[in-house]
């Protein structure tokens, strides 16, 4: 089999409101941090475990990007469809090299669905049943801790 395949596919909530900004070429970016979770019990002591998994995100769709800016908020429920890309970026205050691991939703292999009727405002892509393998609604991390030196 000849190629490969970058796809990246998640269904998670945000942890804050969507950050967009603008680019020296005048075009707008979204970044979300999305939380997913796994549950399971314990085995030797039956209690129920929970893990939560963090991941930055990085709208170039002009498309997305204006519906996120208009539609989705913190605590939103999302699937989204991307490529996975580590960048290489200088942090100014040390000089070292610094590395990001996003995913990426640009051109036409990207999606975002709201999956919330509360976020989209209509009961298309309802989801709202399956909640076993997300994140709990008051998601209490500290998202300072979270490598906000991205530059833009």
């Amino acid at each position: 089999m000849a190629g490969s395949l970058n796809k990246v596919q998640l269904i998670g909530r945000l942890g804050a409101d969507p950050e967009i900004k603008q680019m020296v070429n005048g075009k707008s970016v979204a970044r979300l941090s999305i939380a997913t979770s796994q549950s399971w019990k314990d085995k030797s002591s039956g209690e129920r475990k929970e893990k939560t998994e963090w991941h930055r995100v990085v709208i170039f769709n002009e498309g997305l990007v204006n519906v996120v800016q208009q539609y989705v908020k913190k605590g939103a429920n999302v699937y989204i469809e991307g490529q996975l890309t580590t960048r290489k970026w200088k942090d100014e205050s040390t000089g070292q090299d610094k590395f990001s691991t996003e995913i990426v939703l640009q051109g036409y292999n990207s999606s975002l669905t709201m999956l919330d009727s509360k976020n989209s405002g209509s009961n298309s892509n309802l989801v709202s049943d399956n909640k076993s393998s997300l994140p709990n609604e008051n998601i209490n991390q500290d998202l300072s801790s979270l490598d906000d030196e991205i530059p833009f």
